[in-house]
């Protein structure tokens, strides 16, 4: 089944998704409770088997009940929401692109300025 999402391009997977989701969201748990409110606690709930205030207290800052990586694969399974799987992907990949972005930015500014210069002699 093709994808809308992911693209294989020769050599390399590429991943297409909506950025600026680290600044959004303060973590992954936070992320996947957006989800979870948005689509009804009830329901995401039922869905991942568990009772709607276990799976909020599970969502919230409650130190002792802890939303697991079991529940997360699930979430991510039955709600097709892959937004907290993108957020990952971006907190802890994207920043080792950046430098690559920022030197070819760099390289971009300064061929920007030979083009200048070349066309102030001419």
């Amino acid at each position: 089944m093709k994808s809308g999402v992911i693209k294989k391009n020769e050599s390399q997977l590429v991943l297409d998704f909506e950025s600026g989701l680290t600044e959004r969201y303060a973590s992954a748990r936070e992320c996947v409770a957006q989800g979870v409110y948005q689509r009804g606690l009830k329901r995401v709930a039922g869905d991942l088997d568990q009772a709607p205030g276990n799976l909020s207290v599970q969502l919230s800052d409650d130190p002792t009940r802890h939303f697991s990586l079991d529940s997360f694969e699930l979430y991510l399974e039955k709600t097709k929401d892959m937004t907290p799987l993108y957020y990952l992907v971006e907190r802890f990949l994207g920043e080792k692109q950046k430098p690559a972005q920022d030197e070819l930015q760099q390289q971009l500014e300064a061929l920007a300025m030979q083009i200048l210069n070349r066309r102030q002699v001419a």
